[in-house]
């Protein structure tokens, strides 16, 4: 049941927050909200797996 619910998140993850990488992101640049956004993403793509 853990693992459904990372999955969903992850779904809306990709469509809902930006993707840091396409953009070519310096990660040592990167803005406290920024840095925020990566670690979520993350934190709920290693839960999804």
């Amino acid at each position: 049941m853990k693992t459904t619910l990372f999955k969903y998140l992850a779904i809306a993850n990709k469509k809902l927050l930006p993707s840091f990488s396409k953009k070519q992101l310096d990660m040592s640049k990167a803005k406290k909200w920024q840095m925020i956004i990566i670690g979520w993403r993350y934190f709920v793509t290693k839960n999804s797996l």
